[in-house]
Protein backbone atom coordinates (compact mmCIF):
# COMPACT_ATOMS: atom_id res chain seq x y z
CA UNK A 1 0.00 0.00 0.00
CA UNK A 2 2.89 2.70 1.22
CA UNK A 3 4.48 1.57 -2.61
CA UNK A 4 1.35 2.54 -4.29
CA UNK A 5 0.43 5.64 -2.33
CA UNK A 6 4.23 6.85 -2.99
CA UNK A 7 3.88 5.59 -7.00
CA UNK A 8 1.28 7.77 -7.31
CA UNK A 9 2.08 10.56 -5.35
CA UNK A 10 5.71 10.95 -8.02
CA UNK A 11 3.99 10.62 -10.93
CA UNK A 12 1.42 13.27 -10.21
CA UNK A 13 4.40 15.05 -8.96
CA UNK A 14 6.31 14.57 -12.57
CA UNK A 15 3.20 15.24 -14.30
CA UNK A 16 3.01 18.90 -12.14
CA UNK A 17 6.82 19.07 -13.41
CA UNK A 18 6.41 18.13 -16.66
CA UNK A 19 3.35 20.77 -17.54
CA UNK A 20 5.63 23.82 -15.69
CA UNK A 21 9.29 22.64 -17.23
CA UNK A 22 8.57 22.11 -21.35
CA UNK A 23 6.94 25.46 -21.92
CA UNK A 24 8.49 28.79 -23.16
CA UNK A 25 7.84 30.74 -20.03
CA UNK A 26 10.62 31.17 -17.56
CA UNK A 27 9.22 30.77 -13.63
CA UNK A 28 10.44 34.21 -11.60
CA UNK A 29 10.22 34.57 -8.29
CA UNK A 30 6.93 36.62 -6.96
CA UNK A 31 7.75 38.40 -3.88
CA UNK A 32 3.85 39.47 -3.42
CA UNK A 33 3.05 35.78 -3.41
CA UNK A 34 6.56 34.44 -2.19
CA UNK A 35 6.60 31.66 -5.48
CA UNK A 36 9.37 31.28 -7.77
CA UNK A 37 12.59 30.89 -7.60
CA UNK A 38 14.92 32.50 -4.97
CA UNK A 39 18.48 32.29 -6.38
CA UNK A 40 19.27 35.35 -5.50
CA UNK A 41 18.90 35.40 -1.72
CA UNK A 42 22.06 35.00 0.97
CA UNK A 43 20.42 32.11 2.55
CA UNK A 44 17.98 29.37 1.18
CA UNK A 45 17.00 26.26 3.20
CA UNK A 46 14.74 23.12 1.85
CA UNK A 47 14.64 19.74 2.09
CA UNK A 48 15.80 16.25 0.17
CA UNK A 49 14.16 12.70 0.67
CA UNK A 50 16.09 10.20 -1.30
CA UNK A 51 17.31 6.76 -1.95
CA UNK A 52 21.29 4.71 -0.88
CA UNK A 53 23.12 1.66 -1.26
CA UNK A 54 26.00 1.37 0.26
CA UNK A 55 28.98 -0.83 -0.16
CA UNK A 56 32.47 -1.87 0.92
CA UNK A 57 35.88 -1.28 -0.06
CA UNK A 58 38.13 -4.19 0.88
CA UNK A 59 41.84 -3.87 0.39
CA UNK A 60 43.27 -7.88 1.56
CA UNK A 61 46.67 -8.34 2.91
CA UNK A 62 46.43 -12.16 1.86
CA UNK A 63 45.19 -12.77 -1.98
CA UNK A 64 42.20 -14.82 -0.87
CA UNK A 65 38.58 -14.71 -2.57
CA UNK A 66 36.80 -11.70 -1.78
CA UNK A 67 34.38 -11.12 0.45
CA UNK A 68 30.96 -10.96 -1.24
CA UNK A 69 28.48 -7.89 0.01
CA UNK A 70 24.82 -8.29 -0.75
CA UNK A 71 23.34 -5.03 -0.70
CA UNK A 72 20.23 -3.17 0.17
CA UNK A 73 18.35 -0.15 -0.99
CA UNK A 74 18.58 2.81 1.96
CA UNK A 75 16.55 5.50 3.00
CA UNK A 76 17.85 9.19 2.85
CA UNK A 77 15.81 12.23 4.66
CA UNK A 78 17.26 15.73 5.39
CA UNK A 79 17.71 19.64 5.35
CA UNK A 80 19.75 21.79 2.79
CA UNK A 81 21.03 25.25 4.17
CA UNK A 82 22.64 27.14 1.24
CA UNK A 83 24.95 29.97 0.91
CA UNK A 84 25.15 31.81 -2.26
CA UNK A 85 28.54 32.60 -3.07
CA UNK A 86 27.59 34.55 -6.87
CA UNK A 87 25.45 33.09 -9.45
CA UNK A 88 27.26 29.81 -10.18
CA UNK A 89 29.05 28.84 -6.74
CA UNK A 90 26.88 27.98 -3.67
CA UNK A 91 28.35 26.56 -0.42
CA UNK A 92 25.64 23.81 1.12
CA UNK A 93 25.43 22.23 4.28
CA UNK A 94 23.09 19.05 4.05
CA UNK A 95 22.75 17.12 7.63
CA UNK A 96 20.47 13.88 7.17
CA UNK A 97 19.72 10.22 8.54
CA UNK A 98 20.67 7.58 6.38
CA UNK A 99 19.85 3.68 7.01
CA UNK A 100 21.13 1.17 5.38
CA UNK A 101 21.85 -2.63 5.81
CA UNK A 102 24.95 -4.58 3.93
CA UNK A 103 25.35 -8.08 4.27
CA UNK A 104 28.87 -9.83 4.19
CA UNK A 105 29.38 -13.82 2.71
CA UNK A 106 32.51 -15.01 3.79
CA UNK A 107 34.49 -17.78 1.68
CA UNK A 108 35.48 -21.33 3.36
CA UNK A 109 39.21 -20.44 2.43
CA UNK A 110 39.19 -18.23 5.47
CA UNK A 111 38.08 -20.74 8.05
CA UNK A 112 41.25 -23.45 6.79
CA UNK A 113 41.90 -25.92 9.19
CA UNK A 114 39.24 -23.70 11.56
CA UNK A 115 35.72 -25.34 12.42
CA UNK A 116 33.32 -23.42 11.29
CA UNK A 117 28.95 -24.06 10.83
CA UNK A 118 26.85 -22.10 8.14
CA UNK A 119 26.27 -18.83 10.39
CA UNK A 120 30.21 -17.75 10.43
CA UNK A 121 30.15 -17.17 6.90
CA UNK A 122 27.66 -14.12 7.00
CA UNK A 123 27.81 -11.64 8.72
CA UNK A 124 25.38 -8.37 9.13
CA UNK A 125 26.66 -4.74 9.47
CA UNK A 126 23.55 -2.53 10.15
CA UNK A 127 24.53 1.46 9.87
CA UNK A 128 22.17 4.49 10.83
CA UNK A 129 24.00 7.40 10.22
CA UNK A 130 23.87 10.64 11.00
CA UNK A 131 25.73 12.04 7.91
CA UNK A 132 26.89 15.59 7.63
CA UNK A 133 28.65 16.69 4.13
CA UNK A 134 29.50 20.43 3.55
CA UNK A 135 29.13 20.51 -0.46
CA UNK A 136 30.49 23.29 -2.83
CA UNK A 137 28.07 23.20 -5.69
CA UNK A 138 29.01 24.50 -9.37
CA UNK A 139 26.13 25.40 -11.43
CA UNK A 140 25.92 26.89 -15.29
CA UNK A 141 24.09 29.49 -16.64
CA UNK A 142 20.19 29.31 -16.07
CA UNK A 143 18.67 27.81 -19.02
CA UNK A 144 15.10 28.80 -19.28
CA UNK A 145 13.82 26.69 -16.44
CA UNK A 146 16.75 24.59 -15.86
CA UNK A 147 20.23 24.78 -14.14
CA UNK A 148 22.69 21.88 -14.61
CA UNK A 149 25.08 21.60 -11.56
CA UNK A 150 28.27 19.55 -10.48
CA UNK A 151 28.66 19.26 -7.03
CA UNK A 152 31.88 18.49 -4.55
CA UNK A 153 33.15 18.02 -1.04
CA UNK A 154 33.52 16.26 2.29
CA UNK A 155 31.54 14.81 5.12
CA UNK A 156 31.12 13.20 8.23
CA UNK A 157 29.00 10.90 9.41
CA UNK A 158 28.30 9.02 13.20
CA UNK A 159 26.97 5.60 12.85
CA UNK A 160 24.35 5.00 15.70
CA UNK A 161 24.20 1.48 14.90
CA UNK A 162 28.38 0.89 15.61
CA UNK A 163 28.59 -1.57 18.00
CA UNK A 164 32.61 -0.24 18.37
CA UNK A 165 32.89 -0.67 21.79
CA UNK A 166 30.91 -4.07 22.37
CA UNK A 167 33.27 -6.62 24.30
CA UNK A 168 32.50 -9.07 22.48
CA UNK A 169 33.68 -9.51 18.48
CA UNK A 170 33.37 -11.90 15.69
CA UNK A 171 33.79 -14.79 17.80
CA UNK A 172 30.31 -14.05 19.67
CA UNK A 173 28.31 -12.97 15.99
CA UNK A 174 29.75 -9.43 16.19
CA UNK A 175 31.12 -7.98 13.63
CA UNK A 176 32.14 -4.18 14.63
CA UNK A 177 32.61 -1.02 12.75
CA UNK A 178 33.87 2.56 14.03
CA UNK A 179 31.33 5.01 15.18
CA UNK A 180 32.64 7.80 13.36
CA UNK A 181 33.55 8.31 9.66
CA UNK A 182 35.03 10.57 7.12
CA UNK A 183 34.11 11.04 3.13
CA UNK A 184 34.74 13.21 0.12
CA UNK A 185 32.06 13.30 -2.17
CA UNK A 186 30.87 14.28 -6.26
CA UNK A 187 28.04 14.20 -7.97
CA UNK A 188 25.63 15.85 -10.31
CA UNK A 189 22.15 17.15 -10.92
CA UNK A 190 19.83 19.51 -12.65
CA UNK A 191 17.80 22.14 -10.79
CA UNK A 192 13.99 22.89 -12.14
CA UNK A 193 12.59 25.64 -11.34
CA UNK A 194 8.32 25.77 -10.82
CA UNK A 195 6.16 28.11 -10.10
CA UNK A 196 5.59 27.35 -6.24
CA UNK A 197 9.46 25.88 -5.60
CA UNK A 198 12.83 24.17 -6.94
CA UNK A 199 12.83 20.67 -7.71
CA UNK A 200 16.39 19.08 -7.89
CA UNK A 201 16.95 15.59 -8.82
CA UNK A 202 20.40 14.51 -8.33
CA UNK A 203 23.16 11.83 -7.86
CA UNK A 204 26.29 11.38 -5.95
CA UNK A 205 28.80 8.99 -4.98
CA UNK A 206 30.38 8.90 -1.70
CA UNK A 207 33.64 7.32 -0.81
CA UNK A 208 34.85 6.61 2.92
CA UNK A 209 38.64 8.05 3.77
CA UNK A 210 39.70 5.82 6.92
CA UNK A 211 39.25 2.42 7.81
CA UNK A 212 35.99 1.40 9.50
CA UNK A 213 36.86 -2.12 10.94
CA UNK A 214 37.16 -2.81 14.24
CA UNK A 215 39.30 -5.99 14.26
CA UNK A 216 39.03 -9.21 16.81
CA UNK A 217 41.07 -9.66 19.70
CA UNK A 218 42.42 -12.70 18.04
CA UNK A 219 45.11 -11.80 15.33
CA UNK A 220 44.47 -14.54 13.98
CA UNK A 221 40.35 -14.23 13.50
CA UNK A 222 39.23 -15.37 10.40
CA UNK A 223 36.99 -12.48 9.59
CA UNK A 224 39.43 -9.65 10.28
CA UNK A 225 43.20 -11.07 9.76
CA UNK A 226 43.29 -10.71 5.74
CA UNK A 227 41.29 -7.48 5.44
CA UNK A 228 44.13 -4.56 5.63
CA UNK A 229 41.64 -1.67 5.18
CA UNK A 230 37.81 -1.38 5.10
CA UNK A 231 36.21 1.45 3.40
CA UNK A 232 32.55 2.53 2.53
CA UNK A 233 31.51 3.16 -1.00
CA UNK A 234 28.24 4.80 -1.44
CA UNK A 235 25.63 5.95 -4.23
CA UNK A 236 22.70 8.60 -3.10
CA UNK A 237 19.43 9.36 -5.32
CA UNK A 238 18.23 12.20 -3.80
CA UNK A 239 15.17 14.88 -4.74
CA UNK A 240 15.55 18.01 -3.21
CA UNK A 241 12.72 21.00 -2.59
CA UNK A 242 13.60 24.31 -2.13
Amino acid sequence: MKKKIFLISFLLLFQTINAQLFTKEKVTYDANQGRGSTDNNLLRWGYFLGFSSYDFNFDYNQDLRDIHIKKSVGFNVGLIGNLRINNYIDLRLEPGLLITTRELYYSTEYFQGLPYDTNDLVREVKSTYIHIPLLVKFSTKRINNFKPFIVGGFSTALNLSSNQDNPDDNSNGQFRTTKNTLFYELGFGIDFYLHNFKFTPSVRGLFGINDELVRDDDPNSPWTSNINSMKTRGLFINFTFQ
